[in-house]
């Protein structure tokens, strides 16, 4: 005797998925690959999703606040590592802490994804600018004499790169 499948639902998504598992906010049937495990159970990523949204905080203007100044304190901070040399390892990452601290002030503590990675990518261009004559010489010169100042910015970029990051976006080390 075959059964006959009664009450079959179909996930919102994908139509031809059939599933027994349903987003606990918005009730609609979901299927593995849709479902997002939350703390309260699974939602589908439209609620997920929307959900997020509500923890984005920041304004227009945050964001070339932000980024200028992220650019700006990252230049300043890489024309000093040159004289620094092995203490670069260790007051990066507090350039990093210092710089996140400034930004998190001006900005008011508003949030927003696309903010810190932006915010990120300035502090990288920051720090890059002041290596670009020392790549061009090293290019045109054929030689390895500014070899030991790019292996110290490569270290400042990403030590300060990474320690503005996760300071803005909430992960504390």
């Amino acid at each position: 005797m075959i059964e006959e499948k009664v009450n079959v639902q179909y996930c919102a998504f994908h139509p031809a998925v059939e599933t027994s598992l349903r987003c606990n906010r918005c009730d609609r049937p979901i299927c593995t690959k849709c479902a997002r495990l939350t703390p309260t159970g699974y939602r589908c990523k439209e609620c997920v999703r929307g959900q997020q949204k509500v923890f984005e905080t920041a304004r227009w203007f945050d964001y070339p606040l932000a980024i200028v100044l992220g650019g700006v304190l990252s230049f300043i901070g890489s024309l000093i590592v040159p004289r620094l040399g092995f203490f670069t390892l260790l007051l990066a990452p507090v350039a990093g802490v210092v710089i996140a601290e400034v930004i998190r002030r001006v900005i008011q503590r508003r949030r927003a994804k696309r903010l810190f990675q932006l915010t990120a990518a300035a502090v990288v261009l920051g720090a890059v600018l002041p290596i670009i004559p020392v790549i061009i010489n090293m290019l045109l010169s054929s030689s390895g004499a500014g070899l030991f100042a790019l292996i110290w910015q490569g270290l400042y970029i990403f030590l300060v790169t990474s320690s503005v990051y996760y300071r803005l976006s909430g992960i504390q080390l």
